[in-house]
């Protein structure tokens, strides 16, 4: 059961550690940046206190269901974030991973609802977990000032100073 819980925290640590925004002077610019470093050092400290779980201890599934909720709540928070207006583009983006970690911790609390293991949740829940995960690297891509790229990646430029990027229905 470790195994799985490390998976579900691998990803928010290989993701999150990309954190970078373009470097700008404006204090807004900065806030956001360090509204971005915030959130990344946030979910690397949950993803190292998930890592430190004793899969053996009879409250972990407890334990990483706060974890996880906690996980749940630093993504609202970022959805939440005003992004400056060079990067308005990437605001859905951060609305719907926000919306997939929901779905995917909630589905971890079914998963391990009445004192058992429902494997079939727990792969749903983490097909959300990964949606969200892949939402934010691409938002942290674009803060690189890089370009996604992908078959399941879809970029439109309306005019030359602003661009979407959009994920087909999963």
């Amino acid at each position: 059961m470790l195994k799985k819980w490390k998976a579900v925290a691998l990803g928010l640590v290989c993701s999150l550690v990309l954190c970078a925004c373009a470097q700008k002077t404006d204090p807004e610019a900065v806030k956001f940046k360090n509204d971005i470093e915030n959130f990344c050092n946030s979910i690397t400290e949950l993803d190292s206190s998930i890592n430190q779980i004793d899969a053996t201890n009879e409250n972990a599934p407890t334990q990483l269901l706060e974890y996880l909720d906690e996980v749940d709540m630093r993504f609202k928070t970022f959805a939440e974030l005003d992004f400056p207006s060079d990067f308005d583009y990437l605001e859905h983006l951060a609305d719907e991973a926000s919306e997939y970690m929901t779905e995917a911790v909630s589905s971890y609390h079914k998963a391990f609802s009445n004192g058992s293991y429902n494997e079939y949740t727990a792969q749903y829940a983490q097909e959300n977990y990964s949606r969200a995960i892949k939402r934010i690297k691409i938002i942290l891509i674009f803060l690189r000032g890089e370009t996604p790229s992908g078959d399941d990646i879809i970029i439109s430029y309306e005019n030359t100073e602003e661009s979407t990027a959009e994920l087909p229905e999963e």
